[in-house]
Formats: structure tokens, C-alpha cells, sequence
């Protein structure tokens, strides 16, 4: 316990010498850095932003569907986040008939508002350091299991007080590798309806293309709606549910910003790696990344064939395809950035002088060379663990296998009819999105490189003598993809048009191919890995608190881990190569540079060039143009897709929707030359939802400051 009281004294030392830039700071302790924010600029108080006491603007903030985040912008309901963030309900409601991904959607009244089934988002109603809850818990000499029990038990223990006699939910997440332990109380809504979306055109424009690529013209933004029982609390959907009424939602600010402008982003970031240990590091962009990237690569190409083909093919792949593309694309940037920001050898170099400062503090003496060596050991696995998620979940027919399977062992207690039911169900929504010779074509590429790659030891033995048998990994599939019951709906219904039972697909050479590669990864390759994840754990809780000691005038703050962060900095441009200079804003005249009918993802709507041909911009013409885009110093990750992107007012300024590629290594280490968040401006979403959709009863709902 009293070294943990040391690492935090050291963690708020080192508040005092941060850059705006860098860091992703937890709202309840942003007080903190309120006068280096004020000194960047910032008008509000820390109370503005985090309160338990009053409405503040985290009440105005959501976790959007458990991956992005959104935010409120009326008395009534109303949210934006990105079209990206809202892909999948809009490709759901979409049909060759209703092509909502081709056209837009928006809905002209309350009524005409679509729901989504499984659509969540969660407000954050307070967080709470129970750090002396838990570490007081633990005896010093406890292994990393035994120790995983306890808090386990003991964040149970205050994640139950906490919610008791209310409808909320909670959870204790540990921060710096299990030195500090914070409670989050949550307030979840699951009525939340589409509203509004623009056509791909404008809401994807530049496609995989120009994704993590600046300048950028993208109009990624989508507008929902809560809806809440009559007493404003969280209901499930229902014709009666009426707007939800926000404790607090955002002004917007159409005044506009310019190169030096304070910025601050407020969203729930992913996940970042920045105490990482140098053989991590390595790992990642000599193996892990070049893997995947070759894996994904062939994924979309197989993919993009065979949607130019079919406008069906296009509805039913284009969220896949986009979820595919978006980490092939930004591990392409993340391995270059830490090539060109030289991120091992600076690890190394900063390794080195630490176990010279440790070689008389017996806790860190060995802490380096102990951590190379479980590196060391769990290589092998990861490696196979990268392919298995690449290569073998990656494949529709084992994973709907899979998932039917374990859907039956978990209703095993039902009866047949009741069972095949849920299957059923299961069953129809896959298929509504499924394309067999996509599937066919994936599984001979990537299971044939998982063939050639992954060390043989590692591979299951039924895997290994069909392939021996068949002769290649093609023949397997033409076998797979004629005899199995899940290459089409007809064949797998008509299964279960009697019942289900643990026999109905037993004999299935998908499942027998998802059991195969399931029991081989669950036996002998994850409890490996594991295992020396959990010992390296231990040592990075401890390391943590030694990086701490050794380097005070390092900025220390918490990895991102899905939790509501802030960040700030300024808007600004940079150089992404020597005699390049990129300006922080792009405009409607990069729009039409890049129109190009002939090709998908730069094709505009005929609407909008008939708006700039007549130059009818109304109030949202700035210097003879439409504002688009801009890019900030913010730290960012994958999560702060949809957060707002606030003035140092508090005003809504912009939606926060992604990085610059050049800058994409921020996750693992950030340099303030070339990290760029990039953000829809907030006057480019009001011209598409006034001049495009003639949708003005969305604009009255919401406070406008010019």
C-alpha cells in the first residue's frame, strides 16, 4: 500500500509538466489540470465538466453502442455521433428497395423515427476511486490468480452497493495495470431510433481511400434518438416511449475555428499501450501487424470484387467491409509511425537507463530482462493466436458454426422446439447478410496462409489429415462449402424445422471444423497464453509504478479502456513528409476536386453539385465555401468515434471521427508533430441536414449560437 501512495503523489506531480497535446485525463480528476486548461485557453470551471452535484457536460455524453461515443444535441432527445458509428442500423434498415446506405434516411416527424433492436447507449452518472476498497484486500506475497479472485470478488462487492435499489450498472476497472481501481456508474437507455443519416456519398465519401488520411472531406455524422418511459427512465421499446429529456446537451457554436484554436475532445476511448515494454513493440510491427494486414488484404479484395458485382452483395457487405477495412488501414499507419518515430529503439534506450537506476532497488532490478523473457515465451502463442482470430473466426461458415453450437449446449434445458426457435432467429440474421462465394473464396485464401504460417505443433490434428487427405486447402473448401448444412438458409431451417438437439449439426464438417480449431486454441494454445499474459500483468503493475519513480518529468495518465476521458489541445496543421505542409481545415472545393462519378466512393449526390454550381449555401457560407473538416492536437483513439469536439466555451464545435494515418501509432506512442485528430465541422453537418435534406425541424430543435 505505501508504494502505491508514492506512485500516485508521483502521478499528480507530473500533472504540472504535461503538453496539452498528450494524455487522456479521467473527468473526476481534471480539476487537476485546470489551470494548464485555462492557460491553453479554456473559459469553464472543472465542475462544467464533471459533477455528481449538478448537471454538467458529461450528462450531455454517451457511450454509443458500446464501441463509439455520441452526444446530446437537443432538449428532446436528439444525438449525433458518426455514420460510421451508426453503420450497422443503417445497412439493417436498408433494402434494394429502401437503399438508406445509397440515398440517406431522414425521418420528416417523430413518427417516421426507425428503432434498432440491441442498440444501447449509456450515460456515465458518476466514477469513484475505491483503490483503497481493493488494494487493502491483498496480501503482498498472492500470485496473479489468487489475486485476480480477490478483486473480482471485491469489485462485485462494490459494483453491488453501489447500483442497490436503483436501475443502474456498474463496473470497477482497474487503471495503470491494477495500481489504481476506479468505479463507473452507469444509466443505460435501449430505446434509441435513427433519425437521420446522409447518404454514403457524404457520409463515407473517400471510402477505404481516403480513410485515416488528411485532407478529408468525409460528412461522417448520423442522428438518433432516445426515447424513455414516461418518467424519463430507461425502457425498452415501446410505441408509447416518448423523447428522452437530458439533464444537460450542447450548444452549437456555427462561429466557427481557425489554427490555434483551443480544442477539447470528451468521448470513450478504446484502448491504448503507451508503457508497453520494447519487445511488445516489436512484436507488433515485425509480426502481428504484417500478418494481419496480408489476412485482411485478401479478406477485401475477395470482398470488393464481389460487391462491385451486385447492389445486393453491396447492402449486405458494406458494414463488414468497413469493419474490415478500418484496422487493416490504420495498422498499415500505426507499423510506419513507429518505424519513423524510431518507438523501439527509444523503449530500449529508456529500458536500459532504468536498469541502471534499479540495480539497487531489489522490486524493478530484473524487471526488464524478466519481461523479454515472457516476451520471449508467449511470441509463439500470440502469433497463433493472431492467426486464429484472422484466419479462422474470420471465416462466416465456422463462425456461424460455432455460434449455433454453443447457442444449443446453452439451451440445453429448453425444449427442442423452444431451442430451435432461438436458432432459428440466429439463423435468419445471418443470412440476411451473407454471401456464400465470398465466404468460399476468404476461406481458401486465409485458411491456406494459416496453413503455411502457423507452426504445424499448433495446427489440429483433424485440420492437418483433411488437408492431408483432400490435398489442399481448396479442396477442403469445395468439400466444406458443398456438404455443409450452413452454406445456405433452406438447408440450415429446414434442419431445425422439428426441433434442435446437440445431434442436429454434430455430424456438420463446419462444426466438426469449428470444434477442431476450437479445442486445439482452448487446450493447448490459450491457457499458454494466458498465463504468461497474467505473469506479465504482475510485472507491469510493477514496472508501472517503477517508470513512475525512475522518470518524474515523464506525463503520466491512465490507457485508454472504454472509459470516459478528456482530452485537449489546439487546432493545428503539420507536416506529414519533408516540403509538405498540411492545413488544420478542408472545404466543399476538396469535395468537388475529388467528384468523380465514375468511381463509388467518390460519386456526390447530383443535389449537392447543384448547390455548388448555384452557390446556394445559405447561413452556413463562410468565404465563399462550406467549412468540411478539421484537425486538432487532440490524443484520440478507436472510442472517440462521435465525441464532441468542444470550443473553450463548451460549445459543440465539431464530430470527432478519426486520426491522421501518419499519426495513427498514438495508441502506443504519441508525437506531437504528426498526431492529428481529425473532426467533422459542426457547420458542414447543419448545411447537409438544411440544404440536403431539407430537414429544418432537426436544426429548430437544436441552440444554435452564429
Amino acid at each position: 500500500m505505501k508504494r502505491f501512495i508514492i506512485s500516485l503523489a508521483v502521478i499528480l506531480i507530473s500533472f504540472g509538466n504535461l503538453l496539452a497535446d498528450e494524455g487522456m485525463w479521467l473527468p473526476l480528476l481534471i480539476k487537476e489540470r485546470m489551470a494548464d486548461l485555462q492557460k491553453n485557453g479554456f473559459k469553464l470551471t472543472a465542475e462544467d465538466l464533471y459533477s455528481i452535484n449538478q448537471a454538467s457536460l458529461k450528462d450531455a455524453i454517451v457511450h454509443f453502442g458500446g464501441g463509439c461515443t455520441g452526444e446530446l444535441i437537443s432538449a428532446e432527445g436528439l444525438i449525433i455521433t458518426n455514420h460510421h458509428c451508426g453503420f450497422g442500423q443503417i445497412q439493417s434498415h436498408s433494402s434494394v428497395e429502401n437503399d438508406y446506405l445509397r440515398d440517406g434516411f431522414w425521418a420528416m416527424s417523430k413518427k417516421e423515427e426507425l428503432p434498432n433492436r440491441g442498440l444501447t447507449v449509456r450515460f456515465l452518472v458518476k466514477m469513484e476511486d475505491v483503490t483503497n476498497h481493493i488494494i487493502n484486500s491483498l496480501a503482498a506475497d498472492l500470485s496473479e490468480e489468487e489475486r485476480s479472485k480477490i478483486v473480482s470478488a471485491k469489485s462485485q462487492e462494490i459494483t453491488r452497493k453501489a447500483t442497490e435499489n436503483t436501475h443502474y450498472q456498474a463496473r470497477v476497472e482497474p487503471l495503470y495495470y491494477g495500481n489504481q481501481y476506479f468505479l463507473f456508474v452507469y444509466e443505460t437507455y435501449s430505446d434509441v431510433r435513427l433519425v437521420g443519416a446522409p447518404p454514403s456519398s457524404i457520409g463515407k465519401f473517400g471510402g477505404d481511400t481516403d480513410n485515416w488520411m488528411w485532407p478529408r472531406h468525409t460528412g461522417d455524422f448520423a442522428l438518433f434518438r432516445i426515447y424513455a418511459g414516461k418518467d424519463n427512465k430507461p425502457a425498452e421499446y415501446s410505441k408509447d416511449n416518448v423523447p428522452y429529456v437530458p439533464k444537460r446537451f450542447f450548444t452549437i457554436s456555427a462561429k466557427g475555428v481557425k489554427e490555434g484554436d483551443f480544442t477539447l475532445v470528451y468521448g470513450y476511448p478504446g484502448r491504448t499501450q503507451e508503457y508497453l515494454h520494447s519487445s511488445a513493440v516489436k512484436y507488433i510491427t515485425d509480426m502481428s501487424n504484417p500478418h494481419k494486414i496480408n489476412l485482411r488484404t485478401m479478406r477485401l479484395n475477395v470482398q470488393r470484387e464481389e460487391m462491385e458485382k451486385s447492389q445486393e452483395v453491396r447492402i449486405k457487405y458494406a458494414s463488414k467491409n468497413a469493419s474490415v477495412s478500418n484496422a487493416w488501414k490504420k495498422w498499415q499507419g500505426e507499423s510506419k509511425g513507429i518505424e519513423k518515430l524510431n518507438t523501439v529503439s527509444t523503449k530500449k534506450h529508456f529500458e536500459s537507463r532504468f536498469e541502471k537506476w534499479a540495480q539497487d532497488k531489489p522490486e524493478y532490478k530484473d524487471l526488464i530482462s524478466q519481461l523479454s523473457k515472457l516476451y520471449e515465451e508467449l511470441e509463439p502463442y500470440a502469433f497463433a493466436t493472431d492467426y486464429h482470430n484472422e484466419a479462422i473466426n474470420a471465416n462466416e461458415i465456422i463462425r456461424i458454426a460455432g455460434n449455433v453450437t454453443a447457442a444449443i449446449a446453452r439451451n440445453s434445458k429448453m425444449s427442442p422446439e423452444v431451442s430451435a426457435n432461438n436458432i432459428r432467429q440466429m439463423l435468419v440474421s445471418f443470412y440476411k447478410d451473407y454471401h456464400l462465394p465470398i465466404d468460399k473464396r476468404s476461406f481458401i485464401a486465409i485458411v491456406t496462409e494459416y496453413k503455411k504460417n502457423v507452426p504445424t505443433e499448433m495446427q489440429p490434428e483433424f485440420f492437418k489429415d483433411i488437408v492431408a487427405k483432400k490435398g489442399s486447402v481448396q479442396a477442403v473448401a469445395d468439400c466444406l462449402f458443398e456438404a455443409s448444412l450452413f452454406t445456405s438458409s433452406e438447408k440450415a431451417l429446414n434442419a431445425i424445422k422439428d426441433g434442435v438437439s446437440e445431434s442436429t449439426f454434430a455430424k456438420d464438417p463446419a462444426v466438426l471444423l469449428y470444434n477442431a480449431f476450437n479445442e486445439k486454441h482452448t487446450k493447448d494454445i490459450k491457457p499458454q497464453f494466458d498465463e504468461i499474459n497474467r505473469n506479465l500483468t504482475l510485472l507491469y503493475r510493477t514496472y508501472m509504478r517503477g517508470q513512475m519513480e525512475f522518470d518524474k518529468e515523464r506525463e503520466f495518465y491512465p490507457d485508454a479502456n472504454s472509459t470516459l476521458r478528456i482530452t485537449y489541445g489546439k487546432v493545428n496543421g503539420y507536416k506529414p513528409v519533408d516540403g509538405v505542409y498540411y492545413f488544420p481545415s478542408s472545404t466543399l472545393e476538396g469535395i468537388m476536386e475529388k467528384d468523380n462519378p465514375e468511381i463509388y466512393d467518390y460519386n456526390i449526390p447530383q443535389k449537392l453539385r447543384e448547390i455548388y454550381s448555384s452557390k446556394d449555401y445559405g447561413r452556413w457560407e463562410v468565404n465563399g465555401t462550406i467549412p468540411v473538416c478539421f484537425i486538432a492536437t487532440n490524443h484520440t483513439s478507436g472510442g472517440n468515434s462521435g465525441s464532441p469536439v468542444i470550443n473553450a466555451q463548451g460549445e459543440l464545435i465539431g464530430i470527432n471521427f478519426d486520426r491522421v494515418w501518419e499519426g495513427t501509432m498514438s495508441d502506443i506512442a504519441y508525437d506531437p508533430e504528426v498526431c492529428r485528430n481529425i473532426s467533422l465541422d459542426i457547420r458542414f453537418v447543419l448545411f447537409v441536414i438544411d440544404k440536403l435534406a431539407g430537414a429544418n425541424h432537426l436544426i429548430d430543435e437544436m441552440k444554435i449560437i452564429y
